[in-house]
């Protein structure tokens, strides 16, 4: 099985309407995909990584090996319980906190708020193509995040280090997540994200080529009353090197009010003899009407 590539270039043309199918397709039935030709500075997104990982060898890989996780792990005394990541979180709407991050270089600063301007931009494209497939207004996704201050943007950026005894523990356990849509900015050689899909984990490729990996939360799931669902997933401890990951969620506001879209619910509470009344007049025509009406009645 092969995750779905949506190419962003074949938005603007003729291969409009095959591109939203596969997009639709994708978070139908995989939760999932990666995206290609997005806009975002590929220059930029390199600078990102290389700073990130400049970061970490400089201030939190000999700390993670000194953690109580890797003596633990080192002596298989490690529950399964736990992950082995080494990792940072910081917020960028409605308010930052990158600048508090005093053990940041200037440099990495300045490159992830730059990404972050685009990789937003992106986000709310791909809020309002999914909006747009579920047959909702194109801004209804973004309306619904936006709350009284607007969506809300974090970054958990994580390194998942050589780790030598990778049955002993997960990188990161299997879960869902909880706000909405998800950007994933990572490694390009080192392997480890799965995704749970017909009952099988399924080994997401790392991102050659600059491609960013787009995941759905939760929030999505309950906004398209559950015709995206959010998928499990978790990161395998690797022997064989250390995998980046930079994960941006664009996420609802906290006082966001999340509830299924009036448009994708069907009709409820009526009589099946109603029902009978509607179809005996609207038999031969499209059933989306007549659970439409049943629903104004």
């Amino acid at each position: 099985m092969e995750i779905p590539v949506i190419d962003f270039s074949k938005l603007d043309g003729e291969k409009r309407s095959d591109t939203m199918a596969l997009l639709h397709q994708a978070c139908q039935q995989w939760g999932c995909f990666m995206i290609e030709n997005h806009g975002i500075d590929k220059e930029l997104m390199e600078h990102v990584k290389n700073q990130v990982k400049q970061h970490y060898e400089e201030n939190m890989k000999r700390s993670f090996y000194e953690s109580e996780v890797a003596k633990k792990l080192e002596n298989e005394e490690f529950s399964r319980d736990g992950d082995w990541e080494s990792t940072f979180f910081i917020r960028h709407r409605p308010n930052s906190n990158i600048s508090e991050l005093t053990s940041l270089s200037t440099n990495l600063r300045e490159v992830v708020d730059e990404y972050i301007d685009q990789l937003i931009k992106l986000a709310e494209n791909l809020s309002e193509l999914m909006s747009e497939n579920l047959g909702l207004n194109k801004q209804h996704m973004k309306e619904v995040f936006s709350g009284s201050r607007g969506a809300s943007v974090g970054t958990k950026v994580a390194i998942y280090p050589e780790c030598p005894k990778p049955d002993l523990i997960r990188g990161l356990r299997e879960h869902t997540d909880a706000g909405g849509i998800i950007l994933l900015l990572q490694d390009e050689q080192i392997p480890g994200l799965e995704f749970l899909k017909d009952g099988e984990w399924v080994g997401i490729p790392p991102s050659r080529n600059n491609r960013i990996f787009v995941n759905t939360g939760d929030q999505v799931e309950v906004l398209s009353n559950g015709m995206y669902k959010s998928v499990l997933h978790r990161v395998k401890a690797c022997q064989n090197g250390s995998r980046l990951s930079i994960a941006t969620f664009y996420n609802p506001s906290g006082d966001a009010l999340i509830s299924p879209a009036p448009k994708m619910l069907y009709p409820t509470n009526y009589s099946f003899q109603d029902y009978l009344k509607s179809y005996a007049k609207t038999k031969f025509t499209d059933k989306g009407a007549r659970f439409q009406s049943l629903k104004q009645a």
